[in-house]
């Protein structure tokens, strides 16, 4: 199912009014790892190439906001995504791919994520979590 530009635009909107809590992001963020756990290694993976520790960290939050739009989309949380699944989707033009499944996710990466590699990344998470829902 095709996640609306309002639920995206209701995420980021509740996130931003969030923000000011200290603890917001990081309970986002642990949320995301506890629940995704192979997901999150991969992310830790290609630190290097995210930026460093920090821009994991930024990665993980950016995920944590698509993975609750997938469950607000569906009344369900993403299950687990496994290394196999993350794999599978691996291939292929990603953009082009989302741009048919997920457009408002595309346009949420595309406006809230500069770098180009933590993007390419989280478009895999995306198509992973669009896999497994």
């Amino acid at each position: 199912m095709k996640i609306k530009e309002k639920t995206v635009a209701e995420v980021v909107s509740e996130a931003s009014l969030k923000m000011s809590d200290p603890n917001y992001s990081a309970v986002m963020v642990g949320g995301f790892v506890q629940g995704q756990s192979s997901a999150a290694q991969y992310l830790s993976a290609h630190a290097e190439e995210l930026g460093g520790p920090e821009a994991v960290v930024t990665a993980i939050f950016h995920a944590s906001l698509i993975a609750l739009c997938f469950q607000r989309t569906n009344n369900r949380s993403v299950r687990e995504m496994s290394f196999d699944e993350l794999n599978y989707v691996a291939d292929g033009d990603r953009i082009e791919k989302l741009k048919k499944q997920q457009p408002a996710i595309i346009d949420y990466l595309e406006a809230n994520v500069e770098d180009e590699h933590m993007r390419n990344v989280l478009m895999l998470l995306t198509l992973a979590m669009e896999w497994v829902s």
